[in-house]
């Protein structure tokens, strides 16, 4: 089969049919899963399913790369595994093992290996992990049964113009999350409270909310959907520490990245809003961007300006080379961070 994409045309995130997802249907305690690849991109449940009512279900966001070679890789997917394993634990859903998330991945990979964007594009075939609660049940409990599935897509370079710092806004009355809730879970809820104040950020031309600790309002969390991180005139990278945050894949890689490769020094802590003069230089990092720079917050009446609104800063600069580097297959990867599919 060939793909008609004009890869080199500007294109970026959104839905695509693929040929082939990866489906598995399993009972709590029941050892008997039934997995296959399957053409229709439709699941069918019953009406009362927890996922639907009660919001009991999760989802992961991985992508494969195509290397100079041409062969094919994922990026720390057992790391996926694991963050999936912990939200099923606080949603009391049944976990995915490890072995099984991994396999369905390059599963998915090799039935749409066609849809890998040529090395050299920036593009990549993003996967969506999906598992959710099914089964008749009306009262507030878990579900017996579960649907795990994975589904992909082509995915262009984020950076129409390139690596480019944007402007975000803090958003005081909203929360991502509740203390002690689900935000260091990665659960549809999160995601649907962030619709609304990201719309009235983006309605004042800022690329999206900065959170703000739900407790006391007085230190940063997260960047939209992503992680935060700043760096300081030290040779300090820090990232916000919170149990109310997503731990980012991304986050640590960058954390380990900072500390091992760059020469710096990684932190983990508060990262209070009276106190943003410390750093120099300052982004968000997750899946789909990678790092996206910070080129200014606006908080009330105050705008501050990190490195610039319009220039990179030389570290963000290095640790999304170093990254992407990794991820493409240019530069060695640290020890068990990359997954061939062949």
């Amino acid at each position: 089969m060939t793909v008609t994409i004009d890869w080199e045309k500007p294109w970026f995130f959104s839905y695509m049919k693929l040929p082939y997802r990866y489906i598995a249907h399993f009972k709590e305690m029941d050892n008997g899963i039934k997995k296959s690849l399957q053409r229709m991109q439709t699941l069918h449940i019953s009406e009362s399913s927890p996922s639907l009512h009660y919001g009991q279900q999760a989802f992961e966001g991985l992508k494969a790369y195509r290397t100079k070679d041409g062969s094919i890789q994922l990026f720390r997917p057992d790391e996926n595994a694991k963050r999936l394993q912990r939200t099923c634990d606080r949603l009391l859903m049944q976990q995915v093992p490890t072995e099984m998330f991994v396999e369905a991945c390059k599963a998915v990979v090799r039935a749409n290996e066609e849809y890998v964007p040529p090395y050299g594009t920036g593009g990549t075939l993003y996967l969506r992990p999906l598992l959710i609660g099914v089964g008749d049940i009306i009262g507030v409990k878990p579900a017996e049964e579960y649907i795990f599935t994975i589904f992909a897509m082509p995915v262009g370079n984020y950076f129409k113009g390139g690596l480019v710092p944007t402007n975000f806004l803090i958003q005081d009355e909203y929360d991502r999350a509740a203390p002690n809730g689900t935000g260091a879970a990665k659960v549809g809820g999160n995601y649907a409270a962030s619709l609304l104040p990201g719309k009235l950020a983006k309605s004042r031309h800022f690329s999206d909310v900065i959170y703000l600790d739900p407790s006391t309002h007085t230190k940063i969390e997260e960047v939209g959907s992503a992680n935060f991180f700043g760096i300081t005139a030290d040779n300090e990278f820090v990232t916000p520490l919170s149990p109310s945050i997503l731990p980012s894949i991304t986050k640590y890689s960058l954390l380990y990245l900072a500390e091992h490769r760059l020469g710096l020094t990684p932190i983990e802590g508060d990262v209070p809003i009276d106190n943003l003069d410390r750093f120099v230089e300052a982004g968000a990092c997750g899946t789909a961007a990678v790092i996206s720079p910070i080129g200014g917050i606006q908080h009330g009446d105050d705008f501050h300006v990190f490195y610039s609104e319009t220039e990179v800063g030389p570290v963000t600069r290095k640790l999304y080379d170093e990254l992407t580097g990794i991820q493409f297959g240019d530069i060695e990867a640290p020890e068990g961070w990359i997954v061939k599919v062949d």
